[in-house]
């Protein structure tokens, strides 16, 4: 025996000892949940038996080439089980038709070997034999690289971390496999002294393949690479054709010799011209791409079971979070298994603010929640923020500077996405990550984007129902005040009537002198009521007038302290311009509510003051308050009212007095502690000042 045959005994017999032991250790110590368990311990134990024959007869024996092949598709298997392993049936279906097609590449070198040793009369034929076993072991080992690939790529962090130890050793194989058989395919015959380091490559690899599996196996999903699957798919068409003219070529040397010589140079010239014209055909590209996805991927989303449930979850009015805005949250957060989320729409100034949320009520959002430029670019470009990429510092459309920061320093925020209708941003659900995170791709981005526009529809019909609704009322409330104007102006006439006449008839002069006064008054407050259910609704606005606030606020504390406790606690000469009637108006509505809110015992603050640029009243109890909700959605909405057959335009009227004058009504309240107003008017000096600065900022344009 020569020094290649010693060695070669003496590494296929280590090969077979470390794999026996690797086999034995795995099925007595490999973790129990790993469903590949049994599959690897198999391999190795093929692979053993593969090195004994090895070790026992000649590399061409046929013993020996029957359990290689044998090793060979238990180690395909063992790559079929790994990706089986978390148990889903989906995965074994996509990669099931390639796992089978290099199981059955690896089962033609049987054939081969019947014609090895029944036909091959010459040693023509002999050496095509051994070229087309090389190119199949190849094909095996390309295609078993790529699906290994594939695997790792597609596995989840942790699940990396559990195949690391497998998916190396058996890139470790199928590379060494690679480098193997292509060097006897060019040298046309397989080297010894490569042969022998065979056995040495089997032990070196059984060692990492057993450590890999004392690693558990939980949490192991696959998520196929269509790119790299593509390529793998693109690479067994080509690999396959070559193959089919290599061997038409070399045949027809075997079968006519020599003679044959003109009709391979022909039939290699026609097939590199049908694959220069055919392979780079967008065409032909594209069927094998859309072939690919269609036959061996599945969606990451069903469809038909998303639409269902999302429809269901829309128009399930009978839920706990009841309201559209929190359904419409709830059937987007559904879709990508987000624990919560928000809704973010625009007030009456554009700016979008929070409308609702879903099981997410202890994030804090600003009144200005998003700017108006990166909402502007959301509009546009459809845009749906990945808040991942924006911490990255990866941008589309120039919005990484435009992200507020409480949502970019929020960990849990996860996605943005617009709700348009007709092009129009209606609001935007931002949505919490998932329990098992993940990163968002194509299919996410496409399904949110559609199911964005689902839901802005809804919106926009909600709010285009509230909007009829609304007139329909306000046409019913103005027919219901023609009446009663009619009937409190008849009543203002009589009275007049009465008093006229009683000037004139009276007899005796301490009753008519309280008849005459009470008259009066009655008179004066008819008239006055009057003139303001007369101004009620029209377009027409008085002549602003300077007065001071704290006159209006003493008559009013006057006026209303009678029947509960309303302290002044702070007044301070306030000159502003308005109408004193309607903020007199306004601020009695706000101290009435602010009794009825409150205990009998517990007093009402109203306090005057200023900043410089604006005159201040604010009302202060410590009543039962409102929720945020209701304050947001509820408080300054006409004909909704807290109170039994209240009609719910109090506090309503009372903010579009305070707007028509120039001011704002603003509110806070906590409920079980309190609520305070807010009614801010310009000053005078402040309008001196900006219309002064308007007249000469015309003189300058003029000029």
């Amino acid at each position: 025996m020569d020094w290649a045959g010693t060695l070669a005994y003496v590494f296929y017999s280590l090969g077979a000892i470390v794999c026996v032991l690797a086999a034995a250790w795995i099925a007595r110590a490999g973790a129990e949940d790993r469903t590949d368990r049994w599959a690897g311990a198999a391999a190795l134990a093929l692979t053993a038996n593969w090195c004994f024959a090895a070790a026992s007869f000649p590399p061409q024996h046929i013993i020996v080439q029957f359990t290689e092949i044998a090793a060979n598709l238990g180690w395909i298997f063992v790559l079929f089980r790994l990706f089986a392993n978390d148990g889903r049936d989906e995965d074994l279906k996509i990669i099931r038709p390639a796992v089978f097609s290099l199981g059955f590449v690896e089962c033609l070198q049987v054939a081969l070997i019947v014609i090895q040793l029944r036909f091959s009369l010459t040693p023509e034929l002999a050496q095509l034999v051994i070229s087309t076993s090389a190119i199949f072991r190849v094909l095996v080992a390309i295609g078993a690289l790529v699906l290994l690939h594939n695997l790792y790529v597609g596995a989840s962090p942790s699940s990396r971390r559990m195949l690391r130890w497998n998916c190396a050793a058996l890139a470790g194989l199928w590379a060494f496999s690679l480098n193997y058989h292509f060097i006897a395919f060019l040298a046309e015959s397989y080297p010894l002294e490569i042969f022998a380091l065979r056995g040495l490559a089997a032990a070196v690899i059984a060692v990492p393949f057993a450590t890999g599996f004392a690693t558990k196996a939980a949490g192991l999903s696959f998520s196929p690479s269509r790119a790299v699957t593509f390529r793998f798919l693109s690479l067994l068409v080509i690999g396959a054709y070559m193959l089919l003219m290599l061997a038409i070529a070399s045949w027809l040397d075997v079968l006519a010799g020599n003679a044959a010589r003109l009709t391979q140079v022909g039939l290699v010239i026609a097939a590199g011209a049908l694959a220069l014209i055919w392979l780079p055909s967008e065409k032909l590209r594209g069927w094998l791409r859309v072939t690919a996805i269609k036959h061996l991927f599945k969606h990451r989303y069903d469809y038909r079971n998303e639409w269902i449930r999302f429809t269901h979850t829309i128009g399930r009015g009978g839920m706990e979070d009841s309201s559209l805005q929190q359904r419409a949250i709830k059937a987007m957060a559904d879709i990508t298994d987000s624990p919560s989320g928000l809704l973010l729409t625009g007030d009456e100034d554009g700016v979008l603010q929070l409308a609702a949320h879903w099981r997410w009520p202890q994030l804090p959002v600003p009144n200005d929640a998003i700017p108006a430029e990166l909402s502007a670019i959301m509009e546009r470009e459809h845009l749906i923020l990945d808040f991942d990429e924006v911490r990255e510092g990866t941008e589309y459309h120039g919005e990484i500077a435009l992200v507020p920061e409480w949502l970019r320093e929020e960990p849990r925020a996860w996605a943005a996405v617009p709700l348009l209708h007709f092009e129009r941003l209606v609001g935007i659900i931002v949505l919490a990550r998932p329990l098992h995170p993940r990163k968002l791709d194509w299919e996410d981005f496409d399904l949110l984007g559609i199911v964005g526009q689902q839901l802005a529809s809804y919106l926009a019909e909600q709010a285009g129902q509230e909007a009829l609704s609304e007139a329909s009322r306000f046409d019913e409330f103005n027919r219901r005040m023609a009446f009663v104007m009619h009937d409190i102006k008849n009543l203002s006439s009589q009275m007049s009537l009465l008093l006229r006449n009683a000037e004139k008839h009276a007899d005796k002069p301490d009753f008519r002198k309280d008849m005459l006064v009470t008259l009066r008054n009655s008179a004066d407050k008819l008239n006055m009521m009057l003139a303001r259910l007369g101004r009620y609704g029209s377009n027409s606005s008085e002549k602003a007038q300077d007065f001071d606030l704290g006159v209006v606020a003493r008559t009013v504390v006057e006026r209303t302290s009678r029947n509960h406790r309303v302290d002044l606690l702070r007044h301070e000469p306030v000159m502003v311009s308005g109408q004193s009637e309607a903020l007199e108006q306004a601020l009695t509505h706000l101290v009435q509510n602010a009794i009825e809110a409150s205990e009998k015992d517990s007093p009402i603050m109203v306090e005057i003051s200023s900043d410089g640029l604006s005159g201040m009243i604010q009302v202060v109890d410590s009543g039962r308050g409102m929720s945020p909700s209701f304050v947001r959605n509820s408080l300054f909405k006409p004909f909704v009212s807290s109170k039994e057959g209240g009609f719910g335009i109090g506090a309503f009227e009372a903010r579009e007095m305070i707007r028509a004058m120039g001011g704002r009504l603003d509110v806070e309240s906590r409920e079980g502690l309190g609520t305070r107003f807010l009614i801010k008017l310009p000053l005078k000096s402040a309008q001196q000042f900006l219309s002064g600065a308007q007249q000469t900022d015309k003189i300058r344009k003029g000029a």
